[in-house]
């Protein structure tokens, strides 16, 4: 079995109220692969938001399914972020059935509703 998983690391830029997709593509021998999200906030530990599988998603408990969506589309599994509020502010990670702890920088929001940033930092979503 081999897994292999492809995140891209370029800033994203947006507004809030605005929809951001967030890419994760993979490659597995497995013939029902499941992946799975996961957001850390600042001064936290990464938590699961939602797992894809099949045809089915599901969401965590708490995680909107109005804002967050995610489904598997051939070797690709997108988060798509809709009505962004300043709270969506995280990292995100995507990660493959077995999840091997990756810790890869991907998505930070680091911006105020005003537009005026808040850290420095190489990777986010800004608003």
């Amino acid at each position: 079995m081999f897994l292999i998983l492809r995140q891209p690391t370029e800033d994203v830029f947006a507004s809030e109220g605005d929809t951001v997709t967030l890419d994760c593509t993979f490659e597995t021998t497995r013939t029902s692969p499941t992946l799975f999200w996961y957001r850390q906030k600042s001064g936290d530990f990464p938590k699961y938001m939602l797992r894809c599988y099949s045809n089915i998603a599901e969401n965590a408990f708490g995680i909107s399914e109005d804002r967050f969506k995610a489904a598997i589309n051939g070797k690709s599994v997108p988060l798509k972020i809709q009505k962004l509020q300043l709270t969506d502010s995280a990292v995100y990670y995507c990660a493959l059935s077995p999840v091997t702890g990756n810790t890869t920088t991907l998505y930070k929001n680091l911006w105020r509703e005003d537009n005026t940033i808040l850290h420095n930092i190489h990777k986010r979503v800004c608003m």
